[in-house]
């Protein structure tokens, strides 16, 4: 079987690589991408460790073909901190504790920003249901919801005119 050329956009960047037919989207960013924030949890789209934005709609990578990212934006973990600093969410997962041992991390915080930016006032309820597709065995979330809701009061207070 002969390596698919996948053409893409990863992070804002024009990306190129090679993969076989059956690698996953997780694959080609661990491996030729060189992208190691997304992890591989449970391989099953269980756990949401892996969750990255396709166009703009969360996924698990581990369950979209690498193929399936030809022509696409794709954004990890890797692409939330601008250049200017981290990200407010970053900030306010920092500031809260919201994290421990950090595995699950990337994927709750790139569901979060995918959350944000569909409703940037979310209610704690709208806050937890889209953050439900990722599992956490050591926050509690309430941690994370806080810094999630306090992240969604520094967006908009950014955003309001002066």
């Amino acid at each position: 079987m002969s390596r698919l050329h996948i053409s893409t956009t990863v992070n804002g960047d024009a990306q190129e690589f090679l993969c076989e037919p059956g690698a996953t989207l997780l694959d080609a960013l661990r491996g030729p991408l060189g992208l190691t924030g997304s992890k591989e949890g449970c391989g099953s789209g269980d756990c949401g460790a892996c969750t990255v934005t396709l166009d703009g709609e969360m996924v698990c990578s581990c369950l979209v073909l690498a193929a399936e990212a030809e022509g696409r934006r794709i954004t990890t973990i890797e692409g939330m901190a601008g250049s200017d600093g981290l990200h407010p969410l970053q900030q306010q997962f920092l500031k809260h504790g919201a994290l421990q041992c950090g595995f699950c991390t990337p994927g709750v915080l790139v569901a979060a920003k995918a959350l944000l930016d569909h409703n940037p006032d979310p209610t704690e309820t709208e806050a937890r249901y889209w953050l439900a597709g990722n599992l956490c065995r050591c926050t509690g979330y309430d941690k994370i919801v806080r810094a999630v809701l306090a992240a969604a009061a520094d967006l908009r207070q950014e955003r309001s005119p002066a």
